[in-house]
């Protein structure tokens, strides 16, 4: 797998996954803007859900409080968890801190997912907060 931050180029990575139909593509950061907040993190969304009819691409939801002004729980950008993980299914919707730029705990990181979006629950919490990277990538994990 390939991991990019892309924020600028999602529509050269529709090519590449056109291109290389069996090349796992791995969007990073939610493909935020750099140093963008609240909305103007996640400048183009739309590129970003169109990528989700490539089967190898998948996204990891990560640093996502630090793509807000608000305080924790953040809720001004868990619609754009929502929308990644509806439009990829959370097979391909992946949890990640980046806890060293994040402006909370290590916990509040994960709490954010696990306690504060209530749409994401059992069998697609657990894909979402790791099981599914480790499918995607080939980890065998016990039991």
């Amino acid at each position: 797998p390939i991991a990019l931050m892309a924020s600028n180029y999602l529509p050269l990575v529709g090519q590449i996954a056109e291109r290389h139909l069996g090349l796992k593509l791995l969007i990073d950061h939610y493909a935020r803007v750099r140093d963008g907040k609240d909305d103007a993190a996640h400048g183009n969304p739309a590129a970003l859900l169109a990528l989700a009819k490539y089967p190898k691409v998948a996204v990891k939801c990560t640093g996502a409080p630090g793509q807000s002004s608000q305080p924790y729980p953040y809720r001004n950008i868990h619609k754009y968890t929502q929308q990644i993980v509806e439009t990829f299914g959370p097979q391909r919707s992946f949890w990640g801190t980046d806890i060293t730029r994040m402006p909370c705990s290590w916990k509040q990181c994960v709490t954010m997912f696990t306690e504060e979006m209530p749409w994401l629950k059992g069998r697609d919490l657990e894909l979402v907060m790791g099981r599914a990277v480790c499918d995607w990538i080939g980890w065998k994990l016990p039991g």
